[in-house]
């Protein structure tokens, strides 16, 4: 018998089964924690951030990403498309809103034209890659990272994922935005070794105008994550017309600040970490927009240069914080 779980529709127990959707499980990631990372890649997210580098990630269903420059005309999708969301007339057409997903013309087209993205997964299926690689993250202090989207919106099989790699001896870490009930976050204190989380402003209407929603509640999971003592990496996309300011990452950095003296900077310091890492915006998600049918609203943005960067790193420093810049 399959039963939803309570947080996610798609993730479903059957009795001694869990799966999850993901969009990707990327061995040797260097910029996902510590050393050298497997990053398992979660499927929906609760914001909405118009410069998302993931857009994949956003929808908690699975769907086609459509790349008509890569088709050669076969029609082979055609053939088998029980929906009618493919047609050929002057040339390839697909039309999304009669799509149900079904996977059948991927399985067809030879050139990769049409791709599924989001993919059920046990534990195992993601325990067997994770575990292929335990000797680098022995060599480099590395492991586990779970990503997104947004992991804490499919907890149960994160909690799942993180406990078996516990019980293996690979060292775990998730990336959240934190905009979910403190009680998500609090399930998985046992199991995580390090949170990283990320902090886009601290001015609720401008957080909300940017991703969706208010900083409210991310803030108050800020406080109270840090004051469990675990370490945090606190992470801030910095993203023209949103966040660019030295104000603004001034305004973050001394949050943080704040948030060190609740125990995190303690911690961080002992196990080597910074307290606050910036990640500069980039265009490259542009071609998975199109794929999806999203309006990339941040097509006009021109990336902050490595020297401005630099700049942002200084102002963030003047809160007496470490600070890393990538």
């Amino acid at each position: 018998m399959i039963v939803a779980t309570s947080s996610n529709p798609l993730v479903t127990t059957n009795r001694e089964t869990l799966t999850g959707t993901v969009i990707n499980i990327q061995r040797f990631s260097i910029h996902d924690g510590p050393g050298i990372r497997t990053t398992v890649f979660f499927k929906g997210c609760s914001l909405h951030c118009f410069w998302c580098h993931n857009p994949e990630s956003i929808r908690p269903q699975q769907e086609i990403q459509f790349y008509p420059d890569r088709c050669i005309g076969c029609q082979e999708c055609l053939a088998v498309c029980t929906q009618g969301a493919h047609s050929f007339e002057n040339r390839h057409e697909y039309a999304r809103e009669s799509c149900i997903a079904c996977g059948q013309c991927v399985d067809v087209c030879c050139t990769n034209a049409v791709e599924l993205t989001g993919k059920r997964v046990t534990v195992d299926e993601v325990l067997a890659e994770v575990l292929a690689d335990r000797a680098f993250y022995e060599t480099s202090g590395g492991g586990i990272t779970l990503s997104g989207g947004e992991p804490l919106l499919q907890r149960e099989f994160a909690h799942a994922i993180l406990a078996r790699c516990q019980q293996e001896g690979v060292p775990t870490a998730v990336e959240t935005a934190a905009n979910c009930p403190w009680s998500f976050l609090e399930e998985l204190l046992p199991v995580v070794d390090l949170f990283m989380m990320d902090i886009k402003h601290m001015d609720p209407a401008k957080h909300k105008e940017a991703t969706g929603v208010s900083n409210e509640r991310i803030l108050a999971n800020a406080r109270r994550l840090a004051s469990t003592g675990k370490p945090v990496l606190f992470r801030i996309p910095v993203v023209p017309t949103v966040n660019d300011t030295a104000q603004e990452i001034g305004a973050i950095a001394a949050f943080v600040r704040e948030l060190g003296e609740l125990g995190v900077a303690s911690v961080n310091r002992s196990q080597g970490l910074p307290q606050l890492e910036l990640l500069a915006f980039h265009r490259l998600a542009a071609d998975k927009y199109r794929s999806l049918g999203l309006d990339y609203r941040a097509a006009t943005l021109e990336p902050p240069s490595k020297e401005y960067m630099k700049e942002l790193t200084v102002a963030a420093e003047q809160a007496g914080i470490e600070v890393h810049c990538r």
